[in-house]
């Protein structure tokens, strides 16, 4: 990293992927967890030398560069200690790890990549239930049993669905859904001799159904039972685990929903079924164009393809072990897939395609052996394809590590939609044609979810934290966004009340108030927006919530400021109505 890089990351980085450490004579103990929590989550930068300041508002408060004393040998030992049983596996190289000076002083800079699934988790002191981290807003964290023994599954080779669940034998198998899977595999594969297998057999050879030479034990594998099982069977094995499908289009006056496709004892909720129930409905109200190829008449498309890779994908990838919904969301703008589980490999490398790795590889092949789900990493493009074909908005792939939740959201609306870009024209008048294409689109995501953050637009734009760090600062700085800050998370707002020119500061403008008023507008002038507790935090001459409302209030009955609500959060922010009445 260069110098101007580290302070690019210092002003414009997502801060839960940084971590600020004096160190000055020695390597802190502390960095191990961090090294685990970023190899855990999703990578991060730690820098040595400079002081981090949590309470401070402003940003040029925020950090102190307190510099190294004899950087290499501080390196030297980071190296000594890394390669050393103290933690589970060394994932840096060279390139990883460096010193550079600013303003005098050196600072060691290590980048920690996110782990392979492979290595996962990353642990500390020899003990993976004990010093196992993961990252999040508030820093490091231990991770739960339940983390880590779901990343010990993902780092098995065989998968999560090849156990043998011992007491669950064919008689646990709902032989209605086993003979329509056996029909569709027939078709499929007309000359397979395994059509003339009874249905153990035939379910043993597809991975279905195994047996322990050692121990002769046998019975339905994970995959076998999640896929054919009676669902009293599954719920007894996997009561952590729901299916669910919702249609919000078409809404009729007070109604939640216009279909629902749940447990209600009507239907065995095996994968099998839930997808022959499901999938005809998610596709029912798409357009099928007349062609034809030869003789035989084509009445799918592109868009069919993808939300049944789609579909195909939430099943094969779930976390089966965790607590979760397997859910499915029709919506009049798009669909929601979700499912309970991490990403085994990151975001990006899914867009670009070629990486195959599944979670369950028997629930994988069963449907690939009746012709559903793309191979070697090509299903995700497949997506990508159809909806660059519609010229629709590009899917969302969100993953959630607080939660263990994947939602991949699938728009059916064009780039920018023209009711949204209508709003947004509203709001902001011919300023907002002046901006770039990523910023209008990072303002269309703000005004359809009401908030956005660094973290959720890495996901959109695939680029680094601090490239879209500084495209957030920017529309921050020309009023278009407004910047709120909890801890090492700070999300943003539409600034509704845009005006193009800056507020002045009310010191210039001949108003009177006190010191500890002064201080709040200072304050808002610089950060968009403050709360009591910022208040009691950052005024000197205020020390509770009282107080806090008290000036607050005074501010309010000014007219200078006002109150806003997003969700339970209160804040305050100024007033722009008040300059230009």
């Amino acid at each position: 990293m260069t110098s101007q890089e580290i302070k690019d990351l210092l002003q414009y980085g997502e801060h839960v992927n940084l971590e600020c450490k004096e160190g000055s004579n020695t390597v802190p103990k502390s960095v191990w967890e961090t090294y685990s929590s970023f190899a855990n989550t999703s990578g991060g930068t730690i820098l040595l030398g400079i002081k981090e300041n949590m309470h401070a508002k402003n940003i040029k408060d925020r950090f102190e560069i307190t510099g190294i004393q004899n950087p290499n040998q501080r390196v030297k030992d980071f190296w000594d200690t890394i390669n050393s049983n103290k933690v589970s596996v060394n994932i840096l190289f060279d390139k990883n790890v460096g010193i550079e000076q600013i303003e005098n002083a050196s600072i060691i800079w290590i980048q920690v990549p996110e782990a392979n699934y492979q290595h996962k988790p990353v642990y500390i002191n020899e003990n993976p239930l004990r010093g196992s981290y993961k990252r999040n807003h508030e820093g490091d964290y231990h991770c739960t049993e339940q983390e880590v023994k779901a990343m010990l599954r993902d780092a098995s080779s065989s998968g999560s669905d090849g156990m043998i669940l011992e007491g669950y034998t064919i008689d646990d198998i709902d032989i209605p859904t086993l003979k329509a899977y056996r029909i569709e595999y027939e078709r499929q594969n007309p000359d397979q001799i395994w059509n003339s297998s009874d249905d153990k057999e035939f379910l043993r050879n597809l991975g279905a159904y195994g047996k322990d030479r050692k121990t002769q034990k046998e019975g339905l594998t994970v995959a076998g039972l999640l896929m054919f099982g009676k669902g009293l069977s599954i719920r007894e094995r996997f009561d952590n685990i729901r299916m669910d499908y919702l249609d919000y289009t078409n809404l009729a006056p007070e109604s939640r929903w216009s279909d629902r496709i749940t447990y209600d004892g009507s239907w065995e909720n095996n994968l099998y079924n839930f997808f022959r129930r499901v999938m005809p409905k998610l596709v029912q109200d798409l357009k099928r164009p007349f062609s034809m190829e030869g003789i035989v008449r084509v009445d799918t498309t592109l868009v069919h393809t993808a939300l049944r890779e789609a579909f195909v994908n939430m099943l094969v990838h779930s976390d089966y072990h965790s607590h979760g919904i397997l859910k499915i969301e029709k919506q009049d703008d798009g669909f929601i897939f979700s499912n309970p589980g991490n990403l085994m490999i990151p975001a990006k490398a899914i867009y670009e395609g070629g990486h195959s790795y599944a979670r369950n590889p028997r629930i994988q092949a069963l449907f690939r052996m009746i012709g559903l789900g793309e191979n070697i990493g090509s299903g995700f493009p497949t997506i990508l394809k159809a909806w660059e074909h519609e010229k629709w908005r590009e899917p969302d792939l969100y993953e959630d590590t607080e939660s263990r939740r994947i939602d991949l959201r699938l728009w059916m609306v064009s780039f920018i939609p023209n009711e949204c870009s209508k709003q947004l024209k509203q709001i902001f008048g011919e300023a907002y044609q002046q901006l770039s294409k990523e910023e209008q689109t990072i303002l269309m995501i703000t005004q359809q979810e009401k908030s956005v953050s660094n973290h959720r637009l890495q996901s959109v734009f695939h680029m680094h934290p601090t490239e879209i760090g500084k495209l957030l600062q920017n529309l921050v700085d020309k009023n278009f966004l407004i910047q709120s800050s909890k801890n090492r998370w700070t999300f943003y707002i539409l600034n509704t009340d845009f005006k193009k020119a800056k507020i002045q500061a009310p010191e210039i403008l001949g108003l009177s108030l006190n010191a500890t008023d002064q201080e709040i507008i200072e304050f808002l002038l610089q950060n968009g927006t403050i709360t009591t507790k910022d208040i009691v935090t950052s005024v000197d001459s205020i020390n509770t919530s009282q107080g806090a409302l008290i000036a607050i209030k005074r501010l309010m009955d000014t007219g200078l400021v006002k109150k806003q609500r997003n969700g339970r959060h209160i804040y305050y922010m100024i007033d722009s109505n008040f300059f230009s009445s």
